[in-house]
């Protein structure tokens, strides 16, 4: 695939292979997007260490301040010595996609004073987000996480992934990172509490939840994305997420694989060979996901996959021939979008 690439410092444009897509967006079919630097209403954006360019492109687009991901990306193609700082940002919705670019060059807009965990999120990135927002040093963070038994955790537990509630947190000179730690854990055990969970179902509910929140996209489509996969387990049939196989290599920033990477059964989270649900939660999930894992939309269901990755359309199929029939819908898309290759 066609990506920006970028490095832990900072995250920059990659140019040679990409330079012919800038035609697609320079012609006649121009990009969806807003006019102006917003409508008001604020945003709180991160950006982690190892996220490239096409990730903030799209992560742009979903949280509602740019209109598309392509105004975003198309931008950033011909631009390639742009570059990113990890942190978080004050952005606002509905902006251009050059003011909110500009916005993130800016290092007045960068917040100081809290951190911004979001959604679906994998520890090791929001270990990243509470060393750039507090200072403390990465190997403190990561040496605190690594105590994950002084928690207050599941025994089934094995690490605190899937345990770090995405939220805004405000920050505290006087607070450890354990502290910092603990006060994301607790706050994760109070939205268990809330959507009904029950203590001895905490883990395997956040690993249920951790899957959902990879794999659907539209906030209507979360209980229909868990009623897939609890359909699948009922019918004692393989889940078959990418999102737990990319998981499982290490690739935390993309949910597509290839064939040898689903192939290979040395990968514990591999869900295309082995059966259930993953040894482990694979993101650390928020309240729609959490409330999706725990009440699943009522259909049978045992396919879905997104026909339109602009808008996050995805089709849902019972049968397998449903599902061959959606996936060609979703490859001929893909043919006339060819910056998603």
């Amino acid at each position: 695939m066609l990506v920006l690439a970028g490095g832990t410092a900072g995250v920059a444009a990659a140019w040679g292979q990409v330079q012919p897509l800038i035609a697609k967006f320079t012609g006649d079919d121009e990009p969806a997007d807003y006019a102006g630097s917003g409508n008001g209403t604020p945003v709180e954006f991160a950006i982690v260490s190892g996220q490239v360019g096409s990730d903030i492109a799209q992560n742009l687009a979903d949280a509602g301040v740019t209109q598309s991901y392509e105004s975003a990306y198309s931008l950033l193609l011909s631009n390639p010595s742009m570059t990113f700082q990890p942190g978080t940002y004050t952005l606002q919705q509905q902006m251009s996609a050059q003011s909110a670019l500009d916005a993130l060059q800016d290092s007045a807009n960068r917040i100081t004073n809290k951190v911004v965990i979001p959604e679906g999120t994998v520890a090791a990135d929001v270990y990243e987000l509470l060393a750039t927002a507090t200072s403390i040093p990465i190997a403190d963070v990561q040496a605190a996480a690594a105590d994950y038994t002084t928690f207050g955790l599941p025994a089934e537990a094995t690490s605190l992934e899937g345990w770090l509630f995405p939220a805004t947190y405000e920050l505290d000179p006087g607070k450890t990172a354990h502290d910092y730690l603990q006060d994301m854990v607790t706050t994760m055990t109070q939205h268990l509490q809330s959507a009904g969970a029950q203590p001895a179902e905490y883990q395997k509910t956040i690993v249920f939840a951790s899957l959902v929140q990879k794999e659907a996209g539209l906030a209507d489509d979360y209980p229909k994305v868990a009623r897939v996969f609890q359909n699948r387990l009922d019918q004692g049939m393989l889940l078959q997420s990418d999102a737990t196989v990319a998981y499982g290599t290490g690739n935390t920033h993309r949910v597509t694989t290839t064939d040898e990477e689903r192939g290979d059964a040395n990968n514990a989270y591999n869900t295309y060979v082995h059966e259930g649900l993953p040894v482990g939660p694979i993101s650390n999930p928020g309240d729609l996901a959490l409330n999706a894992a725990l009440k699943p939309a009522d259909g049978t269901w045992l396919y879905f996959v997104t026909v339109d990755l602009d808008s996050g359309e995805t089709a849902f199929s019972t049968t397998f021939a449903e599902h061959q029939a959606a996936v060609k819908q979703w490859q001929a898309w893909m043919r006339e979008h060819p910056e998603y290759q």
